[in-house]
């Protein structure tokens, strides 16, 4: 199956970069978009919810403006994501600003449902569904995604815990459409890889986290710099679905990150669970794989970065 004609316009690298909750908002995106990567962001980082228009008008003119004065650029679309979940109280809204506004893809995720996919199949977008397991990846498709994020160990925030190989090969064992690999991105090589390993893009989120233009506090940019793979904590408690967490943000809340309890997962609440530190404002995500190198710096800017 070829891919979408908004996935297979030329592209800088091969690389979306995946929606962070509070860090990621029109500066991040427009920095993306302008560097030839797919940028995105999560509706629900537009506060109030009357803001999401502005942020998508933002996006779209920046883009627009960058393009006519340098011609010669590639300039990405970019992705909404969306949480197709019951506690989020805002999904009909959003949805009706998404498609007033056309927005070209839109991410799903935790849930997946035909009406959303068929709302932004009216206007010809396209939607990319994340699945932790093949079996999510099914329900996906039956569903009408038009294609996959295939999340595997390692991808910070929410994330799976399957290697990537097999995930990959068993999508790929059916599935010939868009498919996307999250999970410990970060480098070159590592694009390379899920290319070869059977994925059509990278999908790229912690490496951007200590950039100039994420909305994170510059403590969380500098724990991203400093903190390696063991200091990545895979845990549900927070949130009620597992996700990996940098240590050191569990530790400055008066938390032990080796004697974190198990949640109960039906009582779900993204980012919003009763307890005094909030998953994303105080406990901070990040991936096994969010460091480029050892001489990144805080502040670097993500144009020409990736």
């Amino acid at each position: 199956m070829p891919l979408a004609d908004i996935l297979a316009s030329p592209l800088r690298l091969p690389v979306i970069a995946s929606p962070v909750f509070i860090c990621s908002g029109p500066a991040l995106v427009t920095a993306q978009c302008q560097s030839g990567i797919i940028g995105s962001f999560p509706a629900l980082n537009a506060r109030p919810s009357s803001a999401l228009s502005d942020w998508l008008d933002e996006v779209a003119e920046s883009n627009e403006v960058f393009a006519r004065a340098n011609p010669d650029s590639i300039v990405a679309p970019f992705a909404v994501n969306q949480i197709v979940h019951r506690s989020n109280d805002r999904l009909d809204h959003d949805m009706a600003v998404i498609v007033d506004k056309r927005v070209p893809i839109v991410i799903t995720s935790l849930g997946s449902r035909p009406d959303i996919n068929d709302a932004v199949h009216s206007y010809g977008g396209i939607v990319l569904h994340d699945v932790i397991d093949n079996r999510f990846a099914h329900k996906a498709v039956d569903k009408g995604a038009d294609g996959i994020i295939a999340v595997a160990a390692g991808a910070g925030g929410h994330a799976g815990t399957q290697s990537p190989f097999a995930l990959l090969r068993e999508i790929r064992g059916w599935f010939d459409g868009p498919l996307l690999l999250s999970g410990a991105l970060a480098h070159g090589r590592s694009i390379l890889v899920a290319q070869v390993a059977g994925a059509d893009f990278a999908y790229v989120g912690s490496a951007f986290l200590s950039t100039h233009e994420a909305n994170n506090p510059p403590e969380y940019k500098q724990m991203i710099v400093d903190s390696t793979a063991a200091d990545i904590v895979y845990s549900n408690f927070f949130t009620g679905v597992h996700g990996n967490y940098l240590r050191g943000s569990i530790v400055q809340s008066g938390y032990d990150p080796s004697r974190l309890p198990q949640s109960d997962s039906s009582a779900m609440d993204f980012g919003a669970r009763s307890i005094e530190a909030k998953a994303w404002r105080d406990i901070w995500g990040g991936g096994t794989g969010h460091r480029l190198n050892r001489s990144t710096t805080v502040g670097r800017r993500s144009r020409g970065n990736t």
